[in-house]
This record gives C-alpha cells, structure tokens and sequence, in this order.
C-alpha cells in the first residue's frame, strides 16, 4: 500500500429506518466522523445518514462523487482522486454493505489496482444475514441476484438453482423488485418440488422483520404479503 494515500473506508449502512447505531458499530460513527469524501449512489440519501449518525457534523464540508447506472467508466477513474492526494474517502452504499449486489464493487476494484488501502467496516448484509437464519448450508452457497422476469426463463433459473443445491449441497439465495415478490413465491411455489426447503426473510433487522423456513408444500398453505417489503429468498434441496 502507498503510504501517502488517504484510505478508502467501506461504510455499511442501515437495511431500512430504525436509528443508525441500534445496528451498526461505534467504528463506522467514528470513521464518519473522521471522513468528508465520499462515494455514494445518491447525494440527498447519503448526506440523511450522516446526520444521522453524526449530527454534528458540518454538512457544506462533505464531498460526493455519485457513482450509480447513469456513471460513464471513464468518470470513475478521477473518483479515488482525493485518496490519492492523501484524504481518506468513504465508499458509501445505499443499502447494507459496499459492493455486495452494490456498484461500489467498481471503485474498489480501482482502489487495488491503484495501491490504495481498503478498510472494510463490518455492518449488515441482508443476504449473509438471510442466510444465517435460513437453517441451510453456510459452507457452501451462491448468490444469484435477480431472476429473470420471464415466466419461462424464471421457472427455467429456478429449477436449475434448486438442481444446482442438490447435486452440489450448495444453498441457492435470490432477490426479486420487492412490488413483485408475491408473484415470485407464487412461481417458486408453482415450480420447485414440494420437499425443497425455501427461507423468505424481509425487512431484515426492522421492527416488522419477517425470518421463515419450511417445505415448498407447506408454503402453499402459508398466508404472508411481501408486497413491496425487500426480500431475500433461499433455497435449498437435500
């Protein structure tokens, strides 16, 4: 690492509302306190969550650079500018952890390829965090992001996941757009063999938290509306 770079700090956020340090470590306030750089997917979202963690802190001093679908990749290569003037940054993400299912993964790729020190803050990750409270396989797993919208293509996707976790013992984690997740259980319970295992947990560590596991049969006969709540869906087949 060069030592006259500042740092790039990988900063967790919260997974919905409840208040910033019911859910992260006093290390992330800390690192907020000492940075004004940031990385982030959305300037008015990420200046909220400072002052929320950090309400002292003088908003017209903060830094963005705003890195989501609308960034250019030549744009990216001046965003680690300020590292390499010797002022720590921020890798902020809108959502849980940076560069997990996150575009940050971009920028600390760049961070390596530029000799830049990577600090990883520990926060909650849905997707780990499903996983642990599925009762699945932890040593083997893959995460698969979004399934297809096609029905055809979407039952095709689910079918080889589930034949994927039983020739392989490996659990299988998927997300949908949370305005169809109701049709996507509907799918999953349409498709996969009735002894196929499937964990839906959504709004992750809120108030309304909801953690479940058990029998694509006995899903058939469970009433739950997950319309619009962020969802983690894993599956497994013995």
């Amino acid at each position: 690492m060069n030592a006259t770079f500042g740092k790039l700090y990988l900063i967790p956020t919260r997974l919905g509302d409840n208040p910033p340090l019911e859910v992260l470590p006093i290390s992330v306030k800390k690192v907020i306190e000492l940075v004004d750089d940031y990385i982030v997917e959305n300037e008015k979202t990420a200046r909220r969550f400072i002052k929320k963690v950090d309400s002292r802190k003088q908003q017209s001093i903060l830094n963005f650079e705003i890195l989501n679908k609308y960034t250019k990749p030549e744009e990216l290569l001046h965003f680690l500018d300020a590292c390499k003037n010797g002022t720590s940054m921020g890798l902020l993400s809108e959502a849980g952890c940076p560069g997990i299912a996150d575009p940050g993964a971009d920028i600390v790729k760049l961070a390596h390829e530029n000799n830049i020190q990577v600090v990883p803050l520990v926060g909650p990750s849905s997707i780990l965090l499903a996983l642990m409270s599925s009762g699945m396989n932890g040593q083997s797993f893959a995460f698969n992001g979004y399934i297809p919208i096609d029905k055809s293509e979407r039952k095709a996707s689910l079918k080889k996941m589930e034949r994927m976790s039983s020739e392989q013992n490996q659990t299988q984690l998927f997300i949908e757009t949370p305005y169809r997740n109701n049709k996507v259980l509907e799918d999953i319970c349409n498709t996969l063999h009735p002894q196929t295992r499937l964990c839906i947990a959504c709004d992750i560590t809120l108030p309304s938290e909801y953690i479940k596991t058990q029998t694509i049969k006995d899903w058939k006969h469970t009433q739950i509306d997950l319309h619009k709540r962020p969802a983690i869906f894993v599956i497994h087949k013995d």
